[in-house]
């Protein structure tokens, strides 16, 4: 990580962790990229809580002027949960064949969901001899955990997995796409009537472009590669959390009523041709006192084994693993790449 020149794009609630773990690794922040007008202009030592570094916000308007001076080894875009949001910032890496590396979940494993923007980010990243890719807490979490869990078992049956996290923690976008505070009737309208359709229409959205995936949609495409499965069919259901007393989101900015939605599981079911099941659930929602988060996964078979984590600090988790995972974003082959196909993370000193 030693001298390694890295540009931010996005400083929200992310990048505070992103920005300093990279320069407590010895990398270098040479540029910071945001559309926010409250920040532009702002020292990312302000953003970080820390002393002034005299790297200064850039207006989007001039991020393809800011990495064309920086050229940095890689841009960290920790913006959007969608493919078809964070579009724009990757496409224009690939345009200067610039390394990029995203939190956006769908990123993780977009070829499942819209491969069309999939493909044309990835063709024009070998055009320019750059590699794109998704990462983050599902990489290790939702992803390189279970499959040495699986590497370990003798017969696999069915792969279910939980997880639970605090829509709070990730920002406004995220919080609103996961339904928090919309009544149920709302939800039903906005959420949850995406998935009542049928298979054929399901794969219109996905080849337009247009289908919302839940980010159980993208670790069960990035699992069946990493194990080399193929899948037959995949559907999901998304379905509202409520709770039984007002609950106040800071990030919305409201009191979410009884009965209204806090947030949804969204639950994603995958048949292989090799007869292994993948059942996944994400559980997004604003928390009550008593919620923390959980991962939980069982590989089931010959033997069974299940793997449970309480409390992880996701955020942190989160940008530690795209930290890490420079060196490998760096060193591998040029494309849209998914981490499945880069070997495990490793720690990076």
């Amino acid at each position: 990580m030693k001298d390694l020149r890295v540009v931010q794009y996005g400083t929200g609630k992310m990048s505070v962790y992103t920005m300093r773990y990279v320069m407590e690794k010895g990398g270098k922040i040479v540029g910071a990229i945001d559309k926010d007008p409250n920040v532009v202009g702002q020292d990312i030592g302000t953003i970080m809580n820390s002393s002034e570094t005299g790297i200064k916000v850039v207006d989007v308007e001039h991020a393809e002027e800011l990495l064309m001076n920086t050229k940095p080894d890689i841009c960290i875009v920790t913006t959007m949960s969608l493919l078809n949001d964070v579009k724009d910032a990757l496409m224009l890496c690939a345009k200067l064949g610039i390394n990029a590396i995203t939190t956006c979940e769908e990123a993780f494993y977009s070829w499942n969901s819209n491969p069309n923007v999939t493909l044309e980010i990835d063709k024009l990243a070998k055009q320019n001899n750059c590699t794109i890719t998704g990462s983050g807490y599902q990489d290790v979490y939702w992803g390189n955990l279970i499959t040495n869990i699986a590497a370990s078992t003798h017969k696999i049956t069915k792969i279910k997995g939980s997880s639970s996290y605090n829509v709070e923690d990730y920002g406004i976008a995220l919080a609103k796409a996961h339904g928090a505070g919309l009544t149920l009737e709302e939800f039903d309208k906005q959420i949850a009537i995406n998935d009542n359709i049928t298979d054929e229409e399901r794969q219109k959205q996905i080849t337009t472009g247009c289908f919302l995936p839940s980010y159980m949609w993208n670790v069960n495409g990035w699992l069946a590669d990493k194990l080399g499965l193929t899948i037959t069919s995949q559907k999901q259901k998304c379905i509202p959390q409520t709770h039984s007393s007002d609950i106040v989101s800071t990030t919305l900015n409201m009191t979410i009523p009884t009965g209204c939605a806090t947030g949804m599981s969204a639950v994603v079911t995958t048949e292989t041709e090799e007869g292994i099941t993948i059942e996944t659930e994400c559980i997004g929602k604003v928390y009550a006192t008593e919620d923390f988060d959980k991962n939980e996964w069982t590989v089931q078979g010959e033997p069974d084994t299940t793997l449970i984590i309480n409390r992880p600090n996701t955020v942190e988790l989160t940008c530690a693993t795209i930290v890490n995972r420079i060196k490998d974003v760096i060193e591998a082959q040029p494309g849209f790449i998914p981490t499945s196909q880069m070997g495990e993370p490793k720690y990076q000193k």
